[in-house]
């Protein structure tokens, strides 16, 4: 079978070990955008202790470096929430 985009980036981000992971397609939203090549447009929320003591962009380093090979051809835009799970309410 093949793999969806969506279930592609999450099977990649396990290697950040997430405690929860939601990814929302916005591709639809963008369509016929200037400058849209055709690339997916996806909206991320992940939790991880990989990002424990990270500022923000080292977080998003660590997403990009996890999704490279699908940047920028099939992933046209990332937008990322991305929370430690130092930081949650119960932690």
């Amino acid at each position: 079978t093949v793999m969806s985009l969506r279930d592609e980036i999450s099977e990649r981000l396990q290697t950040l070990q997430p405690i929860s992971l939601q990814i929302t397609d916005d591709s639809a939203l963008h369509a016929g955008h200037q400058g849209n090549g055709g690339g997916g447009h996806f909206t991320l929320q992940i939790t991880s202790s990989h990002f424990c003591g990270k500022s923000l962009i080292m977080r998003h380093r660590l997403v990009y470096q996890a999704l490279a090979e699908r940047m920028p051809h099939q992933i046209h835009a990332l937008s990322i929430h991305a929370v430690a799970t130092d930081e949650l309410p119960n932690a």
